[in-house]
């Protein structure tokens, strides 16, 4: 890459860190916070699962705007909403604002994500665009390591505190972004599709997209991976007896894993196997890793299945953004908030029957993950292989 991409890049990197681990740092305190409250495992479902459900209703539009005003706009609102969801959340103590904080946080993360991620497509070639996802992705993920570890670390002085630091660090964001993130010179507001319509009859146009079955895939890899996330930390609090700090550390690693696999692998392996090779070997491993996981009788077993499983996923979301990206030409806006919005899906449905469940039975949630990857696998097989014969025939005839 060229210096000023690795500057533009590195900008978009910090932003993204400083808005996930503005998040990041209120995970540890959930299990414990929720319990203070008098809830437990549908609460937690449905926190994530409004979260996402806000991400869905808003992200064909915000990837429209994104094509539409810049990139550049729609992560300092994004950033915005997210700081806002934050100081609600720290000022709450009522299950029913708590929720609407999430909505308000979901908002601001379909107008950022889209963005940043066509922003990248905007500053790479082809050929770099997976080191541009994945590195975008690797920021994403330290953010996950840091703020989970500060906000165990917080939460030993005061279970709120991390919500308050929170909101601070999310505001540090938007200041960033306004002093130093400059528009894109690369988006074309004329080549976004569609322009007009509702959320449904947007998704309704992927259908006729090239992109539309990774977007699919995302969707139930989304359900999987989420309904496991969404009762993680209940589930080792319940099993093992785990306190905040644990679960820091838990999430911690996983991140360190993710950023690592981001950093180093997602490039190289894409580049040696291609991104469809490397999208069905790891779905493979994360459905394994769910499989295990059902099986795991000890703290310290759980914890090296959570972080083979989070190893896999963090290589498979930056493949899939890259999939999409290239298929997407022109409209990387609209791709990108559709993207959104069939992860957002998956979210919404994951947690929510993934809070239900568990208060039935607390391996469920497991259960429906490992099904629900286990057709991201097939799906991705059968497709790649009629993509194949149909290259094939083109090739033949031409």
């Amino acid at each position: 890459m060229q210096a000023d991409q690795r500057k533009k890049l590195t900008v978009l990197m910090i932003n993204m860190f400083i808005a996930v681990g503005s998040f990041g740092i209120i995970i540890p305190i959930l299990p414990a916070y929720l319990a203070s409250i008098g809830q437990g495992g549908t609460a937690a479902g449905l926190m994530i699962a409004i979260f996402a459900g806000a991400q869905l209703v808003m992200s064909p539009v915000a990837g429209k705007w994104a094509d539409q005003y810049g990139r550049r706009k729609m992560i300092i609102y994004g950033l915005i909403g997210l700081t806002l969801s934050m100081f609600v959340f720290y000022f709450s103590n009522s299950v029913a604002i708590l929720y609407l904080s999430r909505a308000i946080g979901g908002i601001g993360a379909a107008l950022l994500i889209p963005a940043i991620f066509a922003y990248v497509a905007d500053i790479t070639t082809m050929d770099q665009r997976a080191k541009g996802n994945s590195y975008v992705s690797a920021a994403m993920s330290l953010g996950i390591v840091i703020g989970p570890g500060i906000g165990g670390f917080l939460a030993e002085y005061d279970l709120k505190l991390p919500l308050l630091v929170s909101a601070l660090v999310s505001g540090l964001a938007v200041l960033f972004s306004i002093l130093l993130l400059k528009e894109s010179d690369v988006h074309d507001a004329t080549a976004m599709a569609p322009d007009e319509g509702s959320m449904l009859s947007k998704i309704g146009a992927s259908f006729q997209k090239p992109y539309f079955v990774p977007l699919v895939i995302t969707l139930v890899m989304s359900f999987g991976l989420m309904a496991y996330e969404s009762v993680l930390g209940l589930f080792i609090d319940n099993q093992f007896g785990a306190s905040p700090k644990d679960i820091a550390v838990m999430v911690t690693s996983t991140g360190i894993i993710s950023v690592i696999a981001q950093i180093f692998i997602v490039d190289k392996i894409t580049r040696s196997l291609g991104e469809g090779k490397v999208l069905n070997i790891f779905l493979l491993i994360a459905t394994l890793g769910f499989l295990v996981s059902l099986f795991a009788s000890s703290y310290g077993g759980f914890f090296a299945v959570t972080l083979v499983i989070f190893l896999a996923t963090s290589i498979l979301r930056p493949v899939l953004n890259t999939m999409i990206s290239k298929l997407a030409g022109n409209e990387q806006g609209f791709a990108m908030g559709m993207n959104n919005a069939y992860m957002s899906i998956g979210n919404v449905l994951g947690p929510t029957l993934a809070g239900l469940l568990y208060d039935v039975n607390i391996l469920y949630p497991f259960m429906l993950g490992l099904v629900f990857l286990a057709v991201t696998l097939v799906g991705s097989v059968v497709w790649q292989r009629r993509q194949s014969r149909l290259i094939e025939k083109i090739e033949r005839t031409s």
